[in-house]
């Protein structure tokens, strides 16, 4: 009787699945920040939540996982991103963690989904789904529509894909036609829009906020200094570094760009670079050409010793959203030289921010900075930073605490084919309609950037998650 009561209260409870578009060993900001949403989501018992990330083959995890690390199953990566963050948080992980199909885009340097992801959660658990980079999730979606399997959809755009694209080879054109596509499929299959900042591309129905935070670890770091701070002692003994994967679309073009044109102004300066990246390479040689000292080392961990005594973070990328290492340098209580940029705006409220216009603007600001001490930063400012606050500025911004757990079953038809069908009248569903055509023809999934091959899960990734093996059949546009 008690067990039975239990299952019928988890039943009660608000259900959230959380997918993802990137995992741990990769330490970039889809695979971290998710995983400390589901966490700090799920830390109350509130809610049910459910973390959905790519699993990849072994040789497509050759390509994207750093120092050969891989994953002989699910299972074993699990228990890696468990440990990962089991060391990082103080408290109990009660979330679930599930995978989906994916493989590695060597093209785009990302990880796209292979089939319908959204069957990674059952009917009768589909309550609440939050997209992390809605657009990527659904570019090439073939499947029910998203609101259709989910009561509610929330969208969270964490990437500034126009502004990389713009910086391809005809990349004004491309920029354009995407962000026709970012909009098409973001209002086909979202509910809600949540964008990090104002630095991403407008959508219908979406808000601004910053539903970030930082690694608890950071704030720890940041405390340590202070108590140094208060005991006058030196807590900061060198200058100045940026870190970040060492792509020249990463902030590093820019900074090089200021450091040569500033180069008399900023004699004697120091500065150490931080990253690892497919333009490592040609970044080393352009430093090396430089009069001042710059030096170029492979990345690590931000929340690495060898960090903690640097007083000055420069960071003069525009194409980041919300930079999560701009937010963890001002939890380790460090000043920040940023440009003066709408995915800085969060950042404006931390007095050790401190924002440029132009290039005479950023040598003001670094000898400055330079030159004298941070300041201390308050509970309440060491508080924003935190994923405690992000949670509930998240809760807030998607309205989570008005909607009520309903009976799945209710609402949702088994196929979407036949639901949009059923409400042809209905512009956005036959919009949707004809996305799902679309992305089912591999001549034109694969037009639009699709990985060959990606329509449903092949046999090696069938396999290695327990999937029946399905034959691509133009049988799948009809009701099974």
């Amino acid at each position: 009787m008690m067990m039975k009561q239990q299952q019928q209260q988890q039943q009660q409870k608000q259900h959230i699945a959380i997918f993802t578009t990137a995992s741990l060993p990769w330490l970039t900001g889809t695979a971290v920040n998710p995983l400390f949403r589901a966490a700090y989501l799920a830390k109350d018992g509130q809610r049910r939540v459910t973390l959905v990330i790519p699993w990849l083959t072994l040789n497509h995890q050759l390509l994207v996982y750093p120092n050969n690390i891989t994953f002989a199953s699910p299972s074993h990566q699990e228990a890696y991103v468990r440990r990962w963050l089991e060391d990082r948080v103080s408290f109990p992980l009660s979330f679930e963690i599930r995978f989906y199909p994916g493989k590695f885009a060597t093209d785009k340097r990302s990880i796209l989904p292979v089939g319908d992801i959204s069957d990674t959660i059952p009917d009768e658990e589909a309550d609440i789904a939050v997209l992390e980079e809605p657009e990527h999730l659904t570019w090439f979606h073939h499947g029910r529509k998203w609101k259709t399997k989910f009561n509610y959809v929330i969208g969270i755009v964490h990437t500034n894909y126009l502004e990389y694209v713009k910086r391809e080879k005809q990349g004004r054109l491309k920029a354009f036609l995407l962000k026709y596509l970012n909009s098409w499929v973001v209002g086909i299959y979202c509910h809600k829009v949540i964008r990090l900042s104002d630095a991403t591309q407008e959508y219908p129905k979406s808000i601004v906020c910053n539903v970030h935070g930082v690694n608890p670890k950071f704030l720890e770091i940041g405390l340590k200094k202070l108590e140094q701070q208060k005991l006058q002692e030196q807590p900061f003994t060198k200058g100045a570094y940026y870190i970040g994967k060492m792509v020249w679309s990463k902030g590093y073009k820019e900074l090089l760009k200021l450091l040569k044109k500033h180069q008399k102004e900023l004699a004697g300066l120091e500065v150490d670079l931080y990253g690892s990246g497919e333009d490592s390479e040609e970044i080393k040689q352009a430093a090396r050409k430089l009069d001042l000292t710059v030096n170029v080392y492979p990345g690590r961990d931000h929340a690495d010793p060898l960090f903690h005594n640097y007083k000055v973070f420069l960071n003069p990328s525009t194409t980041d959203v919300v930079c999560t290492t701009t937010a963890e340098a001002l939890a380790m209580g460090k000043i920040v030289v940023c440009a003066d940029h709408t995915s800085n705006e969060f950042f404006k409220q931390f007095p050790n921010c401190r924002v440029y216009d132009d290039g005479k603007g950023f040598v003001r600001a670094t000898l400055k900075a330079l030159g004298e001490q941070p300041s201390q930063l308050t509970e309440q400012q060491r508080h924003e930073l935190s994923w405690e606050a992000a949670t509930q500025r998240f809760i807030r911004a998607s309205d989570l605490n008005r909607l009520a757990r309903v009976d799945s079953n209710l609402s949702k038809k088994s196929l979407f084919a036949s639901s949009s069908i059923s409400v042809g009248k209905n512009l956005e569903d036959m919009s949707a309609y004809i996305h799902f055509l679309a992305s089912g023809f591999e001549t034109s999934r694969t037009a639009f950037g699709a990985i060959p091959g990606s329509l449903q899960p092949d046999e090696e990734l069938c396999k290695d998650l327990g999937l029946t093996l399905k034959t691509p059949s133009r049988n799948s546009l009809k009701e099974d």
